[in-house]
């Protein structure tokens, strides 16, 4: 069905962050290095994982797949502009297609921990078969599959839009667009409810799971520095975890979502939580420190010509 047929309105408005009219340069000042820094970040690790043979682990290729750049330029880019004084409207089509990705990669990035939770419950439970359980082809096949969830997650509903077009918020998405429709909402609701915060939560009670598991044979070990190295393993993971699953509990499983504690959440989680990933998970690794070293112009090794 083609996007016009479904709808009368062909443009919305975003109204942006509440309570901060006349703040828009500040803001852009202070929301452009959070995005710079996260494509930075992000491209840093992408070149290393690549470059490098000694990265080409499952954990790795398993953090090559989290999509911090598009999640962020879902959504970045366009808040950035109009706070630069550029229009505001954004055309039904874009809109629709901001929704759909931007639930599209966050749902991928949901399967994505729960499966680097596995990762981890492999690799310390038991390390002698990790290469053998985390092969390439079983690496593959969850890869796969975080892709499939993520494509059925993120199915969008279509409703029909025939009056009011402003969005409360700095981006489309589903509790700003739906007080917006004209016909009944609560089969969307239910399903927004269902796909987005009960597929969450599942995800996060399996990496609940995985952590018990995880923890009892951890402090099954004997010595200090093997329980201490066991810990340093697991706890960036753990961070990122609280830091991607605690705005989609507060975002989409309260019934109603206070806006402006919403907007402050939302932007923790495209500005904040993908900037601090590339540090959180592998710019500390000195695997990966070393894998940019040698990648990086080694400017300082030039011989002085005089």
């Amino acid at each position: 069905m083609e996007v016009e047929n479904c709808s009368a309105v062909t443009e919305f408005i975003l109204l942006g962050i509440p309570h901060t009219e006349g703040l828009d340069t500040i803001l852009f000042v202070l929301f452009l290095p959070f995005y710079a820094c996260t494509l930075l970040g992000n491209v840093s690790i992408l070149v290393a994982v690549i470059s490098s043979a000694r990265l080409h682990k499952p954990m790795y290729f398993l953090v090559y797949l989290v999509f911090d750049i598009g999640f962020s330029s879902v959504t970045c880019p366009k808040m950035l502009l109009y706070l630069m004084g550029w229009s505001r409207l954004i055309s039904y089509k874009d809109c629709v297609s901001q929704l759909f990705f931007f639930h599209f990669l966050g749902s991928i990035e949901c399967f994505l921990y729960t499966v680097m939770a596995y990762d981890r419950f492999t690799a310390i439970c038991y390390p002698l078969r990790y290469t053998v359980i985390m092969n390439p082809r079983v690496c593959m096949a969850l890869a796969a599959g975080t892709w499939l969830l993520g494509v059925l997650t993120s199915l969008t509903f279509i409703l029909p839009y025939c009056g009011p077009n402003e969005v409360a918020h700095f981006f489309c998405d589903i509790p700003a667009l739906l007080p917006l429709a004209c016909g009944d909402t609560s089969l969307a609701q239910r399903v927004s409810f269902t796909n987005v915060g009960l597929v969450s939560l599942v995800c996060f009670l399996l990496i609940l799971v995985s952590y018990t598991r995880i923890t009892v044979s951890i402090l099954s070990i004997r010595t200090t520095e093997g329980r201490r190295r066991a810990f340093s393993t697991c706890s960036a993971h753990l961070v990122a975890i609280l830091c991607a699953y605690g705005p989609i509990i507060t975002v989409y499983l309260k019934p109603t979502p206070s806006p402006m504690l919403g907007t402050v959440v939302q932007i923790l989680m495209n500005l904040v939580g993908p900037m601090l990933n590339p540090v959180i998970y592998t710019l500390r690794n000195k695997e990966v420190q070393t894998a940019l070293k040698t990648i990086l112009p080694r400017t300082a090794q030039v011989p002085d010509s005089s």
